[in-house]
Formats: C-alpha cells, structure tokens, sequence
C-alpha cells in the first residue's frame, strides 16, 4: 500500500493479515490448478480403450483430497 504526503510516496508494507490473505489465495490457487490437472488425466485414462482401474482409483482418491483441502480454506 503507497501513501502520497507532499508529493512523496511512502509504501507501508502489508499487514500480516493481508499477507496471509495472499497466501492462502496463492495455496488455493494452486490447488485449484492441481485439482483441474488430475481432472484432465482422470478424463484421459477413462478414454483408453482400457483404462487402468487401479490409476483411476488412485487418480480420483488425489482428487478427492485436493478438493476437501480446498473446502477447509
């Protein structure tokens, strides 16, 4: 955050609450992308003409907690 006093700008540097808020939107932004990605490959292993049961099983379980840790934040 900048604050203009006699046309000189003094940064403040940001509040540990706002630091956190960055952060955590970082981390869930993160997750997001980690969640889409084994979106994709879940997508790609069911369209081979014999999808791997155990990776699917595996892919779908990553998923699932990507997505409750998303929901805890």
């Amino acid at each position: 955050m900048a604050t203009i006093v006699n046309s000189c700008v003094l940064l403040h540097a940001p509040s540990s609450k706002q630091e956190n808020g960055s952060m955590q939107t970082g981390h869930l932004n993160a997750l997001e992308a980690k969640h889409a990605t084994l979106d994709r490959q879940i997508a790609m292993e069911t369209q081979r003409p014999s999808p791997d049961q155990s990776l699917l099983s595996s892919l779908k379980k990553r998923k699932l907690m990507v997505k409750q840790e998303m929901t805890s934040i």
